[in-house]
């Protein structure tokens, strides 16, 4: 019997060895944590469909970005959920409002310690659960609603926001978002363009989180779940724009439009790991159907090696724990 010359199991023999040679690595400075913040709330309000993830009062959110600074992770993403909403989602653009007020909250806690992000978009403010201002058509009007995330930009970088999240997916809203922030002085705000952002079945468990008004669907300004050409388009166009990062956003069943916009652009390309791609992997676990914490390094590292410099995950936190062990 001839013997096998090449081995590549020698490189697996001993966990050094793989250590050592593994090509894709998960470190908790590539982590950012998604919170939520619930106007008016006392205490955390748990969400039923995302085990161990809630709805955070003023408090506990200062002790998250705590927790999330000293493990090094690299920054904490807000999502304010007002009291109140209408039609124009004004809480968005209000200096007191439950976001706004977040990122102060967090920014005094943290400092420079933690890159502070607030997402740019009107969903969680508006009573119909749309990403904008509606034309008398019953649709989304693009550039009314432009106006709108050009203030709300204004009012959270006077806030000390480090970096915000334009997800609506407006055509423009890039450019207007740049120049509005440049216009009012905020130069060194970054932003982190949703360019990649698909009309998904996976974001039902965030519906529940952000308490949605939605009634029907946002195929009209999200992308079409088949359409990965147009993912990379996204993309430039937004990078074009001045986006300093680009978002493809769900990440695990768009992995190959991940590595489509890595190839094609020359800045930071973040990955989000929604709410239902999380839901789905605690379900599984919660029933022991599956071992729950290789599965959510596996995961990550999946992420990580489709091209994702940085990944949004609700298990950030624990991560960079499993990660420290």
């Amino acid at each position: 019997m001839e013997r096998p010359v090449v081995r590549p199991r020698r490189l697996r023999r001993t966990p050094a060895l793989r250590a050592m040679v593994a090509e894709t690595s998960v470190a908790a400075s590539q982590l950012v944590l998604p919170v939520f913040v619930a106007e008016g709330a006392d205490a955390p309000r748990p969400i039923s469909s995302m085990p161990g993830v809630v709805q955070h009062s003023r408090d506990s959110l200062r002790a998250a970005a705590v927790e999330a600074a000293e493990l090094g992770l690299g920054g904490i993403m807000l999502f304010g959920l007002p009291a109140a909403k209408d039609a124009v989602g004004s809480g968005a653009t209000d200096p007191q409002g439950v976001l706004t007020v977040a990122v102060r909250d967090v920014v005094a806690e943290v400092g420079d310690a933690l890159p502070v992000m607030a997402d740019l978009c009107l969903d969680e403010f508006t009573d119909h659960g749309h990403c904008g201002v509606l034309a008398a058509d019953g649709g989304v009007d693009n550039d009314a609603t432009l106006e709108v995330y050009a203030e709300m930009a204004r009012v959270l970088a006077d806030a000390g926001v480090d970096v915000v999240g334009p997800s609506g997916m407006m055509d423009g809203q890039v450019a207007v978002i740049r120049d509005a922030l440049d216009g009012a002085g905020h130069t060194a705000t970054t932003i982190l363009a949703y360019s990649a952002k698909y009309a998904s079945a996976f974001y039902g468990p965030f519906r529940e989180a952000v308490d949605s008004s939605l009634s029907g669907d946002r195929r009209a300004y999200q992308q079409d779940p088949g359409n990965g050409r147009e993912g990379v388009r996204e993309a430039l166009l937004d990078v074009a724009e001045g986006a300093d990062m680009v978002m493809v956003k769900p990440a695990l069943a768009y992995l190959d439009v991940l590595r489509r916009v890595r190839d094609a652009v020359d800045v930071p390309v973040a990955a989000y790991n929604i709410s239902g791609e999380y839901a789905m992997v605690e379900a599984a676990a919660a029933h022991g159907w599956i071992d729950r914490e290789p599965a959510i390094l596996e995961t990550l590292t999946s992420i990580r090696r489709a091209g994702a410099d940085v990944v949004l995950t609700y298990w950030a936190a624990e991560a960079a724990r499993l990660l420290a062990r």
